[in-house]
Order: structure tokens, then sequence, then C-alpha cells
């Protein structure tokens, strides 16, 4: 009897277990109720449609472009390796990295700080300079907004680091010993097959999303140009919106934090476009919720977010750069759609944009905690001044 009743037991905790690890399933099913839910069902399709259509396809674009530049051309080697002689350049090489959209340089400077070849004043540069993967989104839907975002974080990230490079001494926060280095942006993946699939899956539908995604921009009635009947687009993009958070949710399972806000780790040798597949459908699930956050506020209660934020006059700004301290890229990208769908102002933006970590905080937490601690409460005062200068200069 006490046999029987430890193997049940056994199997109700893996069943839980698995059900736990499962976690981001809810996420299609939830979005899967509010389209058979009567209430709800055009508001999301149209959510699902336009993030599609309107984000997804210029996202997975350009991320196709940015992965197929960086197979081209090597750039962090080489080029740490002399950096480690050339102490002037160093802060200047690290905010470089970090204005590259999504976490990579960052990790390749905070690496490089632990063994000893780039100072301090480099770590904080580059993860002011960074805005994680939120910058494929801003670049890909308000491309001026991004590279002024992107330009701003450099600038700022290259003051930021030469005063504390001015401040303390070379060896300042680094660990006694070097850590194993993690992997680039997160813990092993759990289904290569599934990451394999969503690979082939982008591979087919960005040119004509593409196409569509362009045919829409330009206000073309994309039914009657093709000659399909009223609603068919919006509902192919509500499907491939689901299938792209569908592959999302499988493809990882949600142990910790980390793997809900953070994006999927990549193997250096796959193929690029299951890097677009991974990077895009991860910004789609982030995008989806501050939309569908957006949408149903209005519908359910009646209230506009561009005017509750409104409301908040001076806390706007705060409210962006304290978010921006939130480890992970998921929370910015929330942010950043809120910001494109007019909900907050630019300075809120701003704030995030130059506070926010995005996923290098965790393996820069692995690899030297205290200097990963230090160096974003660091960027945290370059990110207030320059959200409030711009506010009070320009909004208020």
């Amino acid at each position: 009897m006490t046999g029987l009743l430890s193997r049940l037991f056994a199997q109700v905790s893996k069943r839980h277990l698995w059900a736990m690890k499962k976690r981001r399933l809810l996420v299609p099913v939830l979005l899967l109720a509010l389209i058979f839910a009567e209430p709800t069902r055009a508001v999301t399709l149209a959510v699902l449609s336009d993030a599609f259509w309107q984000v997804a396809a210029y996202v997975a674009a350009t991320l196709a472009l940015f992965h197929y530049l960086t197979n081209k051309f090597e750039r962090h080697g080489a080029w740490v390796s002399r950096l480690a002689k050339k102490k002037n350049l160093q802060v200047v090489f690290s905010a470089v990295l970090g204005a590259l959209p999504g976490c990579g340089g960052a990790i390749v400077v905070i690496t490089q700080f632990v063994r000893g070849n780039l100072s301090f004043g480099s770590v904080v540069a580059v993860l002011t300079a960074t805005m994680g993967d939120a910058a494929f989104l801003l670049l890909a839907t308000k491309p001026s907004d991004g590279i002024f975002m992107i330009g701003l974080g450099f600038a700022v990230g290259v003051v930021s680091g030469q005063i504390v490079d001015a401040l303390h001494r070379d060896d300042f926060m680094r660990p006694k010993h070097s850590p194993a280095k993690p992997n680039a942006c997160s813990n092993q993946a759990d289904s290569q097959t599934v990451i394999g699939v969503q690979g082939r899956f982008w591979q087919w539908v960005l040119l004509p999303s593409l196409v569509m995604a362009l045919l829409g921009s330009m206000q073309f009635d994309t039914d009657g140009l093709l000659r399909l009947p009223v609603g068919t687009s919006e509902l192919i993009g509500a499907v491939l919106a689901i299938t792209t958070v569908t592959f999302w949710a499988l493809a990882r399972e949600a142990e910790n934090y980390e793997s809900l806000v953070g994006e999927d780790p990549k193997d250096s040798g796959s193929h690029l476009f299951e890097r677009v597949a991974q990077d895009t459908n991860f910004v789609m699930v982030w995008v989806i919720a501050a939309f569908l956050v957006f949408e149903l506020c209005v519908l359910w209660l009646g209230m506009d977010l561009s005017e509750l934020f409104t409301g908040w006059g001076a806390l706007v700004p705060l409210m962006g750069v304290v978010v921006g301290i939130l480890p992970g890229c998921g929370p910015q990208i929330l942010v950043t759609s809120l910001y494109i769908s007019g909900a907050v102002p630019i300075s809120a933006q701003i704030g995030n944009a130059i506070s926010n970590d995005g996923d290098a905080l965790f393996p820069a937490i692995a690899l030297a905690p205290k200097a990963a601690i230090v160096a974003t409460l660091y960027s945290t005062l370059p990110a207030l001044i320059a959200a409030y200068s711009f506010f009070w200069l320009v909004e208020s």
C-alpha cells in the first residue's frame, strides 16, 4: 500500500512539475479564449493581426539583415585583444557593442571585464548604451526614433563610462575569480526540434509577410487587391500571430523569471532563420501583451492609457526608468510598445532605453554580481538626467 501511494505521489508530482514548466502555454491558450469569447473576439483578432503585419514582419526582416551582417563581419575576437592595450578606446568600443541591438555585445564586454581585459567603466558604458531586443522593435516600427535612441544611448554610455573610469581604478568591482561563462542570453533550450521548425516557418513566410506588411503600410486594401473575402488578411495575420506565440511557448520550459522575460538561448552554430524566429517570436509575445492591455482597458474600463499616463505628469519618465532596472528584455519591449502606441511619451522611452540592461543583466549577475548591481545603479543616474531633461525642455 505504501509503495502504491509513493508511486501515485511521484506521478502526481511529475505531472505538477510538467504543468509548472509549461506555463508558457497559458499565453496562446488565453489568446484563444479571448478569440472564442464574443465580447473580446473583434478586439483580439485586430490586435493579433496588427501585431503580426505591423510589427512581426518588420522585426523579422530587421533581424534577418542584422544576423546576416553579423555573420559576415566578425566583431569581437581580434578587437578585444587589442583593446586590452588601449584603455582610451575601451569605453568607446564597449558603447558601440552596447548600441548594437540585442544583448550579445554586452555579454562580450562583461566577460572580458571579468577576465581583466576591460575596465569597469566599459561595463557601465555597455549597460547604459544597450537597449536589448526593444531596439529591434523600435527600428522596425519607428526607424528614425530607433536610430535616435541608439545614438543617444551610445553618447550617454561613452560619457558615463569615461566618468566612471576617471573615478575608479582599473580593477574596481572585478571579481577575484573568473566564473564559467554562461550561455549568451539564457539557459539551455528545451527543444531543438521546435527551434528548427520555427526557423523554417519564418524562412517560408518572411518575404510574403513583408510584402503584405508593406502593402498595408501604404494603405492598400490587401483583401480587395488580392480578391479575397473581406477580413481574410486580418484572419491570416491573427493565425500567424497565434502560431508564433505557440512556437515561443513550446521552445523552452518556464523554470524561472528569466525564462519568461528573457530571449531564448541561441546556439552559435544555429541557422540564421532559427535566430530570427527565436527573437521575433519573443518580441511578438510582449508586443501582443502590450497591445491587448491597451485595447482591453478601452473595451472593459473605457480607459485610454495615453490619457491615464498623461495625468501622471512628471512621474512618467521615472516609471520608464524604474521598469528599465528590471532584468530581461520583456518589460522593456512592453514600454517600447506603449510608446509606439502613443500611451507613454518619449521621455519615458528615453529613460527606459538608457536605464535598461536587457537580457545582459542575467549573465552579468552570474559572472560579476556586485559589479552588475553597481553598474546598473550607475546607469540609472544618466537615465534620469536624460529623461527629465527632455521632459522639462520639450514636454512640459
